[in-house]
């Protein structure tokens, strides 16, 4: 149903076969520019990509505009003619919304609503909507309100207009009386500011406590596993397969936003934590990343990163690339990484019942980055095929981040509970008892290590 339009003369008023919720829904209109460093082909992923998060945000997409420009206009984004042609298309086809693929200026957002006398949003606009609708608890609602008013407060206008367009959002700024003197642009970033203020305040106080929960699984030597990737890659799916979560897992962008963390037995039994995390995307607002710094932090602090990617979407490759970058820009640059291919059930529907597929000529191997172990295994979280091999290659990464190393304890009730944690965490070898003390010998990681280094012979 929806038309990508060059000329607005090419379309009339769109078949109007909505229900009755699908007509109280917003319905907009997708704007792209195509300039020497986005082909076209680029540019309608990013606007697929735009159209799903409109879904998410429970948009339509009715059409889609795009233009050839050496650069963005400053002014209207797409210039003050082809915003005539937009409006155009907006009046013939009951539009009430514009969403821009790209950041805005305040300046660019107020001169193409003057232009075309309807609501527009950008990228991030729409991102930070998705965001603060999925937020479930403090820490998250938090985080993102904070992101909400960062991106709003150079943005204001002094007209009055809150910054969530699309009916949900996070909190407003509360009132002040004006000073002398102040206009009302003034207060409201006065504001903001205090605002802000606040929500870090509050914010901080559970990064203290996320901290030493943190603290206390390094504590018990148990591998932390993270799992990360792009967004609606099917993590929390993973998760729930692995672990019986009970995480939401829902077929849309940005389904669940807040940190799980749950315990898993190895097929060797080990004991290892999984953690699920927020899912990633191209062009991902910075002030997210800021805002979400201490949930993304689990990231960091893992010993392992599972990176999964959708095999099915054409795309993937592309996606696994925007996740390995915005990893390295939040400092996870020296981590064993498993690229996890999962929905290998839809590509199998996609290609048709009775085929046969060659993985290998569909995967376009990606080289390993120095001192970082890559590893690669296809999976589908939702049949669990190819879930023993994952097992397996946790088990197989996990032994080689661990070095043998002997271990001297006491032979007293305080220090013999540290060998039993080394049976749980580590690979004995042997255990050598003498009068006073008792040697082990195991394959243990740095965690585990670190733990017990007072103990090294």
């Amino acid at each position: 149903m929806q038309k990508t339009v060059n000329n607005p003369n090419d379309i009339g008023l769109l078949e109007n076969n909505a229900d009755t919720e699908t007509a109280e829904m917003q319905r907009a209109v997708l704007i792209g520019v195509i300039t020497p460093d986005i082909s076209e082909s680029e540019l309608h992923i990013s606007l697929d990509e735009l159209e799903r998060l409109c879904d998410t945000a429970g948009v339509i997409a009715e059409v889609r505009l795009t233009q050839s420009r050496s650069n963005p206009h400053p002014a209207t984004y797409i210039g003050s003619g082809k915003l005539e042609e937009t409006k155009s298309i907006i009046e013939a086809n009951g539009i009430n919304l514009a969403v821009v693929d790209d950041e805005l200026s305040p300046s660019q957002i107020r001169n193409i609503e003057d232009k075309l006398g309807i609501e527009v949003i950008d990228r991030t606009m729409l991102i930070l909507e998705i965001f603060a609708n999925h937020a479930h608890t403090s820490e998250g609602k938090l985080q993102v309100e904070i992101a909400q008013q960062r991106y709003t407060a150079p943005r204001l206008t002094g007209k009055g207009k809150d910054m969530s367009r699309l009916g949900g959002g996070g909190g407003g700024t509360s009132g002040a009386r004006r000073g002398a003197g102040e206009t009302k642009l003034e207060i409201d970033r006065r504001n903001i500011k205090a605002r802000v203020a606040a929500l870090q305040k509050e914010l901080a106080q559970l990064e203290v406590s996320r901290g030493v929960m943190r603290s206390r699984r390094e504590k018990t030597g148990i591998p932390n596993i993270s799992i990360a990737g792009y967004t609606n890659s099917g993590k929390s799916t993973l998760l729930n397969y692995l672990t019986r979560a009970g995480v939401l897992a829902e077929n849309k962008l940005f389904a669940t936003l807040d940190p799980t963390t749950r315990k898993l037995k190895l097929p060797n039994g080990t004991e290892v934590l999984m953690t699920d995390t927020v899912g990633l995307i191209k062009k991902l607002p910075h002030h997210l990343v800021r805002a979400f710094k201490s949930t993304l932090d689990e990231i960091i602090y893992a010993d392992i990163i599972l990176l999964v990617a959708d095999i099915s979407d054409p795309e993937h490759q592309n996606q696994i690339a925007v996740t390995k970058e915005l990893l390295a820009d939040m400092g996870a640059t020296d981590k064993a990484f498993i690229i996890v291919y999962n929905k290998i059930d839809a590509l199998t529907q996609s290609i048709g019942d009775g085929d046969n597929i060659n993985i290998d000529n569909i995967i376009e191997v990606q080289p390993n980055t120095a001192n970082v172990a890559n590893t690669e295994v296809f999976i589908s979280a939702k049949t669990g095929e190819g879930v023993d091999g994952l097992l397996t290659a946790i088990q197989s990464a996990l032994e080689n981040e661990r070095r043998v190393m002997t271990f001297v304890f006491e032979l007293n009730g305080k220090e013999q509970a540290h060998i039993s944690s080394l049976y749980k965490n580590a690979h004995v070898s042997s255990v050598e008892y003498d009068d006073d003390t008792v040697a082990v010998t195991a394959a243990a990681d740095e965690r585990t290590r670190n733990m017990y280094a007072e103990f090294l012979k």
